[in-house]
């Protein structure tokens, strides 16, 4: 059977109502219609989409770059409810947060399977906005394992937020590989509608990189979410934040399983990571959770793709960075002619947003890695 023809028919699976595909005819597929405090760092707007002090939903809270969301939504006044697969896993979090920021002000429901027809509808209940980060992070290399559930979370989370009047706004987080596979020194010019149907078709070939069809699956996922929208036309806000490759401090204070792990790896002498990952951009993770902030509340936000790309970064770089915070430190060699990432990448907007509602720009490389091995067990950080 056809790659298109075992999507459609995945797909077709989930209900019987079904809207005109966002993709190109060889990549159709048929998804469901969807029915319908005082010190917090945020600078005041004259109309935000949402009030302080009202509750915001993030799912996949346990995550990375979803705990930096749920860390700054608190810091900036907001109360916050996450959606985890087991609330065991989000222990730590009621202990830091509830140190920080006081209890109540933090919740956790189950979600433990986010393909289920209803499966955030509970969760949403109540919420003013919905940053939306849960996604299928195995890297598996089976298109059919990783792309049909990613899409359908992302409109299940649209499915439940339609049914609850009290939704004001819906942030999903896509990625950099919606848009492009980096490629060293080839100067590419994205736009916001620019797409990654390199990723789509790499997908379904034969024994494709999990990388790629990661790729694949955040390209379909956002385009399915922008359809679904116009389609629909849902009465809260929406907006996608699209970030690159993270790094910055671990919150629950272990080294981490997403890219806040390649550093310590590295500072440790692993250089695996190094084979699949080359030369890109690179954002602090607490520089994309402040963007899922802004595109919340900010009504400019409204219907744009925000670029959280920072500054382009190679291994060179952070290993040169590390034999300067710790110039006796035996650090491994970078891989010989790595080269640039050249591609042009519209984030004016983005440093716009940080600057008006946080009054910073972006968090440069050197000190986003600092925090990123401070703090760990063994790692000896000036």
């Amino acid at each position: 059977m056809a790659a298109d023809d075992r999507i459609t028919k995945q797909f077709a699976s989930y209900g019987n109502e079904s809207f005109k595909s966002p993709f190109p005819l060889q990549h159709q597929l048929h998804f469901i219609v969807l029915t319908h405090m005082e010190d917090a760092p945020v600078h005041s707007i004259m109309t935000a989409t949402i009030p302080k002090g009202s509750t915001v939903l993030v799912t996949g809270v346990t995550g990375f770059i979803a705990s930096h969301v749920a860390d700054q939504l608190l810091q900036a006044g907001y109360n916050v409810r996450g959606t985890t697969r087991s609330k065991d896993k989000a222990e730590w979090m009621f202990q830091l947060f509830g140190s920080k920021y006081g209890e109540n002000r933090f919740d956790v429901y189950e979600v433990p399977d986010m393909i289920a027809d209803t499966a955030f509808d509970e969760s949403v209940k109540g919420v003013a906005g919905i940053a939306h980060l849960a996604s299928i992070l195995s890297f598996s290399n089976n298109p059919d394992e990783v792309i049909p559930p990613t899409v359908k979370g992302t409109l299940n989370i649209l499915k439940s937020a339609s049914k609850d009047p009290s939704v004001k706004s819906v942030v999903y987080t896509s990625s950099s590989t919606a848009v492009l596979l980096p490629e060293a020194n080839k100067e590419m010019t994205v736009s916001k509608d620019t797409w990654n149907e390199k990723a789509i078709e790499m997908a379904y070939q034969p024994d494709p990189n999990g990388y790629v069809v990661y790729g694949a699956s955040k390209t379909m996922a956002e385009k399915a979410f922008w359809e679904a929208i116009e389609q629909t036309k849902p009465p809260f806000q929406t907006s996608a934040v699209l970030p690159n490759t993270n790094f910055g401090p671990i919150l629950d204070g272990s080294e981490g399983t997403s890219t806040g792990s390649f550093p310590i790896k590295i500072w440790r002498g692993d250089t695996s990571m190094m084979s699949f990952i080359g030369p890109q951009y690179f954002v602090d993770v607490r520089d994309t959770a402040r963007l899922h902030v802004a595109a919340l509340i900010d009504p400019d936000c409204n219907g744009q793709r925000i670029f959280a790309f920072a500054e382009p970064f190679n291994w060179a770089d952070v290993i040169d960075i590390f034999k300067k915070i710790n110039p006796d430190g035996d650090f491994p060699a970078p891989p010989e002619n790595e080269g640039r990432d050249l591609s042009k990448i519209p984030n004016e907007d983005a440093v716009a947003l940080l600057q008006k509602h946080f009054g910073q720009g972006w968090v440069g490389l050197e000190e986003s890695l600092r925090e990123n091995v401070k703090g760990i067990d063994g790692l000896k950080v000036q």
